[in-house]
């Protein structure tokens, strides 16, 4: 080699090591400049949400209510306990369906959450009860096969109960009459349970609120100026102000859990496709493969269990709800945040209330351990996916299916004040009609990814606690300017698990706090043992005056 050619070679040599280092410090300032962008707009954020709650406060700072002390300890009862009493002849089935009423009418003035009500029927129905148990000396066929007789219950307006209405929260329904019981609500009927009012829900089932233009909007029984969760608020606000024994809800994107949650009861959504979903919203046939599930509301953790088992029915033989838990052997995993930047920061209390959960369980167990399941940060996009893939079409059943709407034509109505729709619904229609779908193919790969991720963590033996939300109820009205703080409930819609919503006790601001407990598909035994577990230790709930 002369000596020309190797200067050229030296030359060259340089240049690619000069390239190769103007490379890795491009991609080193990059991910400073992302990870600095990132952490600006979590500070943004913060500061953003404290702003919000610094403005609403001062807005809603002379509304503030609560509903009343209880007068009737027969109404702190759980569901089971009184059916105990009941078919022991202790109580009669009037005296409780009485109690609920009288308190379900005494709180309704604050709440609103009950929108129609069956109360003198109901109270006809108690007799009839209780002439039959006064002919009856053994009661044990009827703990087996009526379980919850005399029992009063509730249920959301959007499950179908015969005679009542059924409007979905749609002016354009508005006298629409059930012509019979959804499956669920006639299996709950059908052992004993006696139906005393529907209540209230977003249009459609799809908000975090609930209000609608029909009844109006629910108030949280703990703070009247705060959210009661959607799409079961009016459910979880009557049970937590002991308006009713338990309640029949259903849960599609968090709307049993996220109002269990926001008012300190418990709530659970089965595994998918345990439930019969006929009559619930505006299905007319079941659907195994939605993420949609029936499920329970209820005060006391007892009544998790013998209320699946009605809900259930035919598939029971897929759980093993009778099983000895030892929860000292238990796997015990955890997330801290679902790593979405887009929803608000989890708060010191939630926080501290999901690390002293850890910590209880670290103590019993032994060890726990901290996940990340991989794509929780894209829960929302995920969830609004897999919704396009359910059989229904919003823009159709806005209009009671009358015709298909969109969001100009929405938008146009409501600028010359004959829009007919809540702007939750509005909302719904922009998204749909403006904002790219997301890609098929992503979401499919993603959600694989995290079933499988949590799968082979939990298998048959393991318990995921998760955050229930970022804080505690917020105010009326600010669930628009942190819409994706929903992603915290809608993850295991996507994942079809089994999720327990476990109330916590109360925060500084006596508003209740909470924690998800998961476990792996048709292990849902997993999750209400440990839910009792909670319970006991915890407090579960804490009545709201």
């Amino acid at each position: 080699m002369n000596f020309i050619n190797m200067c050229t070679l030296v030359e060259r040599n340089s240049k690619t090591q000069e390239n190769g280092i103007c490379q890795i410090i491009f991609e080193m300032s990059t991910r400073i400049l992302k990870h600095f962008l990132k952490c600006s707009f979590i500070q943004f954020h913060v500061i953003f949400d404290i702003l919000i709650d610094l403005i609403f406060g001062l807005y809603y700072k002379n509304d503030i209510q609560k509903v009343p002390p209880i007068k009737n300890n027969l109404i702190l009862m759980s569901a089971s306990e009184l059916a105990e009493k009941i078919r022991t002849k202790k109580i009669s089935s009037l005296e409780v369906v009485t109690a609920f009423i009288e308190r379900a009418k005494e709180v309704n003035e604050i709440i609103n959450a009950v929108v129609e009500d069956r109360y003198s029927d109901a109270l006809e129905e108690a007799k009839e009860i209780d002439k039959l148990l006064q002919t009856l000396e053994n009661t044990d066929l009827i703990k087996e096969k009526k379980p919850f007789l005399g029992v009063p219950f509730t249920t959301k307006e959007s499950n179908e109960a015969k005679g009542m209405l059924h409007t979905m929260g749609l002016i354009s329904r508005r006298n629409f009459r059930s012509q019979e019981d959804a499956t669920a609500i006639h299996l709950i009927k059908n052992v004993g349970g006696i139906l005393i009012a529907k209540t209230n829900i977003p249009e459609l089932n799809l908000w975090t609120e609930s209000r609608n233009n029909l009844y109006g909007q629910t108030c949280n029984p703990y703070d009247t100026t705060r959210n009661v969760g959607g799409s079961s608020g009016g459910e979880a606000a009557i049970t937590a102000a002991c308006g009713t024994a338990f309640s029949v809800a259903s849960d599609i994107g968090g709307s049993i859990r996220m109002p269990a949650f926001f008012n300190g009861v418990f709530g659970f959504k089965p595994t998918a496709g345990l439930t019969p979903l006929k009559g619930i919203g505006l299905r007319q046939e079941d659907y195994p493969n939605s993420m949609a599930e029936v499920g329970p509301i209820c005060k006391k953790a007892e009544d998790l269990i013998p209320l699946l088992k009605v809900l259930i029915q035919d598939k029971i033989s897929l759980l093993n709800l009778n099983a000895e838990v030892d929860i000292t052997q238990l796997n015990i995993f955890y997330q801290e945040n679902s790593g979405d930047i887009r929803a608000s920061k989890i708060n010191y209390e939630m926080r501290t209330a999901l690390l002293k959960v850890v910590q209880h369980f670290k103590e019993v167990n032994g060890s726990v351990t901290k996940i990340k399941i991989p794509g929780s940060e894209y829960s929302y996009r995920l969830w609004r996916f897999w919704m396009t893939q359910e059989n229904m079409d919003f823009k159709l059943n806005i209009t009671n299916r009358k015709y298909r709407t969109s969001a100009f034509t929405e938008i146009s109505k409501l600028l010359t004040g004959k829009c007919e729709l809540t702007f939750a619904a509005i909302l719904k229609l922009i998204d749909e009609d403006l904002f790219p779908a997301e890609d098929p193919k992503w979401a499919m790969n993603v959600t694989t990814n995290m079933k499988n991720y949590l799968m082979n963590k939990l298998e048959h033996n393991g318990i995921l606690f998760y955050p229930s939300s970022p804080y505690s109820a917020g105010y009326h009205y600010t669930a628009f300017l942190r819409p994706y703080n929903f992603g915290y409930w809608c993850l295991f819609n996507v994942l079809k698990f089994p999720v327990c919503q476990v109330p916590l006790g109360i925060d500084k601001n006596g508003l209740p706090i909470g924690v998800q407990v998961i476990a792996a598909p048709y292990n849902d035994h997993l999750c209400l043992a440990v839910a009792r577990e909670l319970e006991k230790v915890f407090g579960g709930w804490v009545p709201p005056s």
